[in-house]
């Protein structure tokens, strides 16, 4: 057992590697690697869970939902629900959130959206699926511009940073 394991472990270290090599020769890889701290192998990992087919999503809530980054709605009679989405493609979920996860520690933007959640009420897994949600939006435009994430050109980012804000004028 110990020998499949380490057989297995191996394999799995040799494809992270060859992942890391290739990414670079993919056209979207400048989007997903400039994404703050998603690194060679999530990048890699988002790239290959997204797709090329730019016309396979109507929008960035659709990307949402194939992740499972999109909440689920139940109604019967009067009563609502809304829960977390099971039924999703796993690994794009895994890559969403560990993306989310890692930005918040070096994105304010990204750990403000977090905060807010956590302040209202949200456990840590779904402050961390509310802010990869977030991140879809910003992914997906960039993905279809097909220009790098740049937190100058992000209005959420630009929002946090003190040399954007507009002083006050003194009232006399």
């Amino acid at each position: 057992m110990v020998r499949v394991l380490r057989a297995l472990n191996g394999s799995i270290k040799d494809l992270d590697r060859s992942v890391a090599a290739h990414l670079g020769e993919h056209p979207d890889a400048a989007v997903f690697r400039s994404l703050p701290r998603a690194g060679q192998v999530n990048a890699a990992q988002m790239l290959a869970e997204w797709g090329d087919c730019r016309e396979a999503y109507d929008g960035p809530e659709a990307v949402a939902a194939l992740s499972g980054m999109a909440p689920v709605t139940r109604r019967s009679g009067k009563h609502t629900a809304v829960g977390f989405r099971w039924a999703c493609n796993k690994r794009f979920r895994n890559a969403m959130t560990t993306l989310a996860d890692n930005s918040r520690r070096e994105s304010p933007w990204a750990a403000a959206v977090y905060q807010a959640a956590m302040d209202r009420g949200a456990d840590h897994p779904h402050a961390v699926r509310v802010v990869a949600r977030a991140w879809i939006r910003v992914i997906h435009r960039c993905w279809l511009d097909g220009v790098p994430y740049d937190p100058a050109r992000h209005g959420g980012a630009r929002r946090l940073t003190p040399a954007d804000e507009v002083p006050v004028p003194a009232r006399g």
